[in-house]
């Protein structure tokens, strides 16, 4: 077993032998940002001052050579080969701010149904202790035994007291698990979830308006986020913007639709970007947005959906005033998801 000790707190965590860094810190608690979990991303990349680790298999991309040489490497794949290991990470209190993650819980399909062209929607209700999360977190699923690997779906629900968990999984073209999960797992069956993983939960003592931006199934975080704020009685306003190719790519539209009957303070949006449909908007992001808003300086910003349409998101948004420190974004890796990204959800850079 192994410590390791962050700076500037100097606060300290234990790593179970065969554990990343990562792993450990989840376990304690700590959110450390991350999004692919295997070397993709860069993410949770950080500055190793004192200690050895064996950091494996990662991307160039994401850790270069003269990264490496600075003493920097990715946590989610870095494994302490010494007693310690300092980095530098954190505030100087450190606070906890997640739930330690649990492996191959058990859960059973209690519901699956189609819910747009590509996509299906599972509900799993835990066998044992439901896994806690916060809203806008993401878990694991997959089948080992059947060379099914584990891929990485957002949760689109808030927590509840029964632990169910809604699962909203797009076919992917050569996407060995997403495939699985269409044509091959079904109601009743049991299953195993890992998880909950991932830091994009914002703050939940935020007081300011919020917009939220998604294509594709980057609308599941944003929908637990949203169910979880409305829920709390949250008083400022509330927009969604969902970016879909064509109408038979929309889901959750009925959801969405009784939340602005029933909170006044929510609203939502639809563009479409291969179809032109009355009642609907038309276009990508970057046209669409200017037209709705004229200053974000104010606004609580979330965006989830593929790395080309999150980063187009954060261009448009801090065009339009937008402060960094209050954008959380969510990008589907395809190391996360086997995910081909849409060219229509790419927006010119």
């Amino acid at each position: 077993m192994a410590r390791i000790i962050m700076q500037p707190s100097g606060k300290s965590v234990e790593c179970n032998y065969g554990d990343t860094v990562l792993m450990a810190l989840e376990k304690a608690g700590y959110a450390l940002p991350n999004n692919c979990r295997a070397g993709a991303c860069g993410e949770c990349k950080v500055k190793v001052t004192q200690g050895q680790f064996d950091q494996g298999m990662v991307l160039d991309m994401a850790l270069s050579q003269d990264e490496r040489k600075q003493g920097y490497g990715l946590m989610c794949m870095a494994k302490p080969i010494s007693e310690e290991i300092t980095i530098e990470w954190g505030t100087e209190d450190a606070k906890p701010k997640l739930f330690p993650p649990r492996e191959d819980a058990l859960f059973v399909v209690v519901d699956k149904r189609s819910i747009a062209a590509r996509v299906v929607e599972l509900r799993l209700r835990p066998v044992g202790q439901p896994i806690r999360y916060w809203p806008g977190q993401y878990v694991t699923l997959g089948n080992p035994r059947a060379d099914v690997p584990a891929r990485a779906y957002s949760i689109s629900n808030a927590p509840r007291p029964d632990g169910e968990l809604v699962l909203q999984i797009a076919r992917q073209e050569g996407g060995v698990t997403s495939n699985w999960v269409h044509e091959q797992l079904g109601i009743g069956e049991s299953v195993k979830v890992s998880g909950a993983y991932g830091t994009f939960i914002g703050d939940p003592s935020v007081d300011t308006p919020v917009l939220c931006l998604a294509a594709g199934t980057g609308l599941a975080p944003v929908l637990a986020l949203a169910e979880a704020a409305l829920r709390r009685g949250f008083r400022r306003p509330v927009t969604m913007l969902f970016s879909a190719r064509s109408h038979d790519d929309v889901y959750a539209e009925g959801l969405m639709a009784w939340w602005r009957t029933k909170h006044r303070n929510f609203d939502y949006k639809v563009t479409l970007t291969r179809e032109q449909r009355e009642g609907y908007l038309n276009g990508r992001v970057d046209a669409v947005l200017p037209k709705m808003f004229t200053d974000l300086s104010k606004h609580t910003i979330f965006a989830a959906g593929s790395p080309e349409f999150v980063d187009a998101c954060v261009q448009v948004v801090k065009q339009l005033g937008a402060k960094p420190e209050l954008i959380h974004t969510e990008g589907f890796f395809s190391q996360q998801q086997p995910e081909v990204p849409d060219s229509d959800h790419l927006l010119p850079s």
